[in-house]
């Protein structure tokens, strides 16, 4: 009988979550109408999909993958940020920080509050030395 792998420490946030659009705590910008979160894996890659409809009913989505090891990488495609970070802290927390220049501009933590209910904290860091975060909560589907 073969063994399996032990399951990636981030194995719980693997699925598809939806936004509860009423748990929004924003300190900066407005909250989303609805949101989509989905977490998976691909070739060795953590991937995050996201689809949101802002207040005005305009869509959006935005997309990144990684390692979940800790490490930075080269991030490409816009001027703000120049590299990434994804790092599974333990079975219930899964962080991604963004940085420029090596000053990282911001963190979002993830939180499992149990295996459908997950928080979302993202703090952005600015010039200022402020520190707003956009709280969240996305219940699983499926």
């Amino acid at each position: 009988m073969a063994e399996s792998s032990p399951a990636p420490p981030y194995a719980r946030f693997l699925g598809h979550w939806e936004l509860d659009p009423a748990s929004c705590r924003y300190e900066q910008g407005d909250p989303p109408a609805s949101g989509q979160y989905i977490i998976r894996e691909e070739v060795g890659l953590l991937v995050f999909d996201m689809a949101w409809t802002d207040k005005a009913g305009d869509a959006h989505t935005a997309s990144f993958s990684g390692k979940a090891d800790g490490v930075a990488v080269p991030f490409e495609g816009t001027d703000l940020i120049d590299s990434f970070v994804i790092t599974a802290e333990s079975p219930s927390e899964l962080n991604s920080s963004a940085y420029l220049k090596g000053e990282k501009l911001m963190q979002a933590t993830r939180t499992l509050i149990d295996d459908e209910t997950m928080r979302i904290v993202q703090t952005v860091y600015l010039p200022d030395g402020s520190a707003p975060s956009n709280r969240s909560v996305y219940y699983k589907r499926g």
